[in-house]
């Protein structure tokens, strides 16, 4: 009984030292978790987000704010732009060129610059003379624009003050061409294929310019120019048909007839007077080319009739001279102005 007492104890004596252990091994397991460390990781959660989101919505608006006014610069530009291109224009017209230049400058230095703009450049440079930049210039617009037929007739033109027609040549069938699939709204098939013709008359293709001149004249649109007839007859003339020469200076005096009765000024008058002239006295040499002695007295009385009524006294008095030289070479007596009834007439 002792020893059951004994051994009863010894167990109770243990246990409190089991149960005193376990509070503590549960204590370390199960860590404590407070409210208010809750919150405040809640807070600055929250904090770090309406910090953020107010970053990305002033990030937006300046972005936006800076597309409109990338936009507002680029409107203010195109419209300056516009401005100096339209004064360069009026000032280019009233043959002021300095100021031309000037406004065409502000245009293609800002950034803004279209092909016309170095089209007209380039034009003002032609009328200062400075056929350098003005061939830099057309460059440029053909770079930028290679269906400009504008440009291509322009620097045909420019090359033509170069003397190189080979590369005006280039130019203006390259103006056709671009003309035909492109049209220009100041550019007319007649005109082109009259320069290319006149072109080709100076470079003595004669067939060449008979053709082109044809064309120039079958085209429909814009008005007939005299000197297309006149310059055909030219070429008819190197051709040896003298016959169709003779018609077309016919056809261009008709057509100077025509345009002197719309004449507005006395100055366009005697120019057109002057041109017909000209045209009968070509006329008259190429009829008594035939020995067509009649029809060569008939040019001659009419191209002598123009110089008095524009009191040109040299074409009166050669006039007069060839007129007596005819009508000796006709062996007979012809009724040739006296010089006394022509100083009558000038004064």
């Amino acid at each position: 009984m002792k020893k059951t007492s004994a051994k009863k104890m010894n167990n109770t004596q243990k246990r409190p030292a089991v149960r005193a252990a376990a509070p503590v091994k549960d204590t370390k397991s199960k860590p404590c978790i407070h409210t208010w460390s809750v919150s405040i990781y809640i807070y600055w959660f929250i904090v770090l987000f309406f910090f953020g989101a107010s970053f990305y919505i002033l990030g937006r608006s300046h972005n936006v704010n800076t597309v409109r006014d990338s936009v507002a610069v680029t409107e203010e530009k195109l419209l300056q732009s516009a401005e100096y291109y339209n004064n360069a224009k009026q000032s280019l017209m009233d043959g002021d060129i300095d100021a031309a230049l000037v406004d065409l400058a502000a245009v293609i230095d800002g950034g803004a610059a279209s092909v016309e703009a170095y089209i007209l450049r380039a034009e003002a440079y032609m009328q200062n003379g400075d056929y350098a930049n003005a061939l830099a210039d057309l460059d440029v617009a053909l770079s930028k624009d290679p269906t400009s037929a504008v440009a291509y007739y322009d620097r045909y033109l420019l090359n033509l003050r170069l003397e190189n027609y080979e590369a005006a040549m280039a130019d203006i069938n390259n103006s056709m061409a671009a003309n035909t699939t492109n049209p220009s709204a100041i550019l007319q098939m007649r005109d082109l294929y009259a320069r290319r013709g006149q072109l080709n008359l100076w470079l003595k293709n004669w067939e060449g310019a008979v053709a082109d001149y044809t064309n120039s004249l079958s085209r429909p649109e814009g008005t007939v120019d005299p000197g297309v007839y006149a310059e055909r007859a030219e070429a008819y003339t190197a051709l040896g048909d003298f016959r169709k020469a003779i018609a077309d200076y016919s056809s261009a005096v008709r057509v100077i007839s025509e345009q002197i009765q719309g004449a507005t000024t006395l100055e366009d008058r005697e120019r057109l007077s002057s041109r017909a002239m000209s045209y009968f006295e070509k006329s008259a040499a190429l009829n008594l080319s035939l020995s067509d002695i009649e029809a060569t007295r008939v040019d001659l009385e009419s191209a002598y009739t123009i110089a008095v009524a524009l009191n040109d006294s040299d074409s009166i008095a050669r006039l007069q001279r060839l007129m007596s030289e005819l009508a000796g070479f006709a062996g007979v007596a012809a009724d040739v102005p006296s010089t006394d009834t022509d100083t009558t007439v000038s004064e």
